[in-house]
Formats: structure tokens, sequence, C-alpha cells
């Protein structure tokens, strides 16, 4: 991923994929915080206060601000939405969008989930993060979903990559892939390769 740090001007941006998990979480009723997601274990409020969480994180990982946010693993609670998540949201994502704008997120050590991580490694995996957790969320609660192409072309990249360095163990970041064809539409590949059913739906 160095190369993406050494071209500053083609720096991937954040901005329109955090715009369409705002938009997506905006839309989200109260009456389907508790319904479930494609992640184990998490209802919708969960997986809403994962997002909230990793959306800081991320954004004090790219000014180096390393401390709890950064040092905390994803696994350690089950995470969960505040009484102003709502507003606290947008305002976190269009922060993170901003962050990592400046070429210096970029380089440098950082670290996030209590993983130290190179500045490019970590922009990469904290836009990945928006745009697998956006599928979930817009699957969850019955929204449509079409993330940009060029953040899905990097969300596939590293997913598509750590697949194939461990295709014997954990798969991805997320979980073991899920078989698919291989002429399906690049989301549905890489949702399959982050270890989710494509066909996934809360209720029957």
């Amino acid at each position: 991923m160095s190369d993406i740090a050494e071209h500053p001007d083609d720096l991937p941006d954040f901005g329109p994929q955090t715009r369409l998990v705002a938009r997506l979480a905006g839309a989200v009723p109260d009456a389907l915080l508790e319904d479930p997601t494609p992640c184990p274990d998490y209802a919708v409020r969960h997986l809403l206060g994962h997002i909230v969480a990793l959306t800081a994180a991320f954004a004090d990982a790219g000014r180096k601000r390393l401390g709890p946010t950064t040092d905390t693993g994803p696994s350690s609670t089950l995470p969960d939405v505040g009484p102003d998540w709502r507003e606290q949201l947008p305002r976190a994502l269009d922060e993170l969008a901003e962050v990592w704008r400046d070429p210096a997120a970029w380089t440098g050590a950082t670290r996030a989930g209590g993983v130290d991580l190179t500045g490019d490694i970590a922009g990469v995996v904290a836009l990945n993060e928006l745009v697998v957790h956006g599928w979930d969320l817009a699957r969850s609660t019955g929204q449509e979903y079409a993330p940009d192409a060029a953040s899905l072309a990097v969300s596939h990249a590293l997913v598509s990559a750590t697949a194939t360095e461990s295709p014997s163990e954990r798969g991805t970041l997320f979980g073991p892939p899920v078989p698919v064809r291989e002429e399906a539409p690049l989301l549905e590949r890489l949702v399959a390769l982050s270890g989710r059913d494509p066909s996934w739906r809360p209720r029957p």
C-alpha cells in the first residue's frame, strides 16, 4: 500500500462513503435498533455503536493521537449507541473524512484496534470498514446500497489480498470467505470475501 502514501494527489477520498453511511444511519428508525445484522451477536444498535467507535478510532489514528480510542480492540466489549448518536455520528464521519484528506495521515506509524499499523494501511483499513459495515447497515435496515466505485475498489483490493494471504485460516479481517459466482458484481464479491452471505436478509 506504500504507493498510496507516495502519491498524495491520488489519495482515496473518504467523503462519498462517510456521507453514504451518515445517510443510511439517519434513515434508521428506532424500531429497527434491536433487529439482527450480518455481524454475529450484533443487533442494529450494536452495529451503529461499532461504527461510532471505529470512526473516532480511525480519526485519532490518522492524527497519530494514540490513546484509549486506538488501543482498544473491537471485541473488548459489546458496542452500543449513546443517547446522542444521531447527532454524534454524522459529525464524527465528517471529521474522519477531513482527517484523511491530509497526506500526513497516510504516512508514518500509527495504531488502531490495538494493532500497530503504517498510516497508509490504517487509511485503507478505515475505508474498508466503512464500505463493509455500510453494507451491513443497509442490508439490516432494508435500504439500497451503492458505495462509490473508488471506495469499493480500495476495499475489495484489501480484502482480496488478505484472503489470499491466509486462505486456510481466518480468511479476511472479518471472517472466512463465502463462495460466490465468479461473474458476481464487485460489491457482492467483496461481501462474500468478507465472510458474509450476499443474500443475507434480517427476516425470512
